[in-house]
């Protein structure tokens, strides 16, 4: 039986557009097994589990947990853990680490600053410190939400540790199993689907240089759906590669047709017409899931503006 990634590949589905929204990302490093739903599902309190996604929700600001590439005995809890923060935002782009011992400390943190970007708050609570490190490639291998992200998602975290890359983390859930192996970036938050251990290689070389690849993009979590696209498809049109150039600075409609506008940081501004259509035939959007036809968003027009229209709003 084939499963929803080899499916998805097979009828060519689009991947932009499709990545996690988040503009910040906290992640906790919780060794041992993780089950479907994580951070209520693994060796971390589930209490404490649950006190998390409740101060994480609507802040924008979205919790995962990371560990080291590699078996996972089931090994309780942790003596010292590994936490970041990333800001995703372009003109705000950080991130920051600490270790802690005492995981109840997360919730001291200031989720609604956090989510707007300020990291003051991970800095005093947890004696964080901005990273000076590789930028981080997490791989989702959550087997227990999608046999996909295991079967492909634990080999390309292997090989990448393996082969040396620094900052290689396996983590629990980017969404869009039918993608895997998927791959979040950071600190610049952009994702990447059916990911090859080359082309990560590719993508982290280029992240350190402060260069975006479009190549198997996902999009920045920091935007909504149709502007992940919008900013992807200015980013094809113009071969800018800066990764901080572009910001989705407003989305007006709603579904199925957006216009979005996208502003680069030299002043120059794009209207992307952007339309949500269904993948079809239908598909299955995990593996043993029924078939579905799964919104994709497709980029129409990419038009630039002149600086009295782009004034003019």
């Amino acid at each position: 039986m084939s499963t929803c990634s080899t499916v998805s590949q097979d009828l060519a589905e689009p991947i932009a557009g499709t990545a996690a929204t988040a503009t910040t990302w906290l992640l906790v490093e919780q060794p041992g097994p993780w089950g479907a739903k994580a951070l209520t599902q693994s060796h971390l309190d589930p209490v404490l589990g649950r006190a998390l996604e409740t101060a994480a929700n609507g802040t924008g600001v979205r919790v995962a947990l990371i560990r080291r590439p590699g078996r996972h005995a089931d090994c309780g809890t942790a003596a010292e853990r590994q936490v970041y923060a990333a800001h995703a935002v372009p003109g705000n782009v950080w991130l920051h680490e600490a270790t802690i011992s005492d995981p109840e400390r997360l919730l001291e943190l200031d989720f609604a600053a956090l989510g707007t970007g300020d990291p003051q708050t991970f800095d005093s609570a947890l004696q964080g410190r901005p990273h000076a490190g590789d930028p981080l490639a997490l791989v989702c291998t959550n087997g227990k939400r999608d046999r996909c992200c295991a079967l492909l998602g634990r080999p390309l975290a292997a090989e990448l540790a393996a082969s040396g890359v620094e900052g290689v983390w396996e983590v629990t859930h980017l969404g869009g199993h039918r993608f895997s192996p998927t791959l979040l970036v950071l600190p610049y938050g952009y994702a990447y689907g059916r990911a090859e251990a080359h082309a990560v290689k590719e993508v982290l070389h280029s992240v350190q240089e402060g260069r975006i690849v479009v190549a198997g993009c996902r999009g920045n979590s920091a935007w909504v759906r149709p502007g992940q696209a919008a900013e992807l498809a200015v980013r094809q049109a113009t071969g800018e590669d800066a990764a901080e150039a572009l910001s989705v600075v407003r989305t007006d409609g709603a579904a199925p047709r957006w216009e979005v506008t996208v502003a680069h940081r030299d002043g120059r501004h794009w209207r992307v017409g952007v339309a949500q259509g269904s993948s079809l035939p239908p598909r299955p959007e995990s593996c043993g899931s029924a078939l579905g036809s799964p919104a994709r968003m497709d980029v129409v027009t990419v038009r630039e503006l002149t600086m009295t229209t782009a004034l003019a709003g």
